[in-house]
């Protein structure tokens, strides 16, 4: 069972290796000279101003919420539509279901205004 899954844990594994190698050789022969200015916050050249953590309206996150949400519809539609022959009736209510879950939260979102932007 775990050897189908064998190509999957070698290509995870080499690209977090290949991930910290090159971090690494950047952070061993990578040149080092830090100074006052460059640990300054950087604002896009502008000297920063206020407090670092500022209010961000709730919105911004409500957005993010529901893109991850809607995201999850899409990731999750595909194997389904892959094994839908071998599914059958019990597999297309199910995602009727899911779908009319998913479309009961748009809904809900769409009534509140989360989806309108100010």
């Amino acid at each position: 069972m775990l050897n189908e899954y064998l190509p999957l844990f070698i290509l995870i594994f080499l690209s977090a290796g290949l991930g910290f190698l090159v971090v690494a050789l950047g952070h061993l022969f990578g040149p080092r000279r830090p100074t006052l200015k460059k640990s300054l916050p950087y604002e896009s050249g502008m000297l920063p101003y206020g407090p670092g953590a500022r209010r961000i309206n709730v919105r911004y996150y409500l957005v993010a919420v529901l893109f991850i949400l809607f995201d999850l519809l899409v990731i999750f539609f595909l194997p389904w539509a892959v094994a839908l022959e071998t599914l059958g009736v019990f597999g297309l209510i199910g995602m009727i279901v899911f779908v009319g879950v998913l479309l009961v939260g748009y809904v809900y979102a769409w009534k509140i205004g989360a989806l309108e932007w100010e």
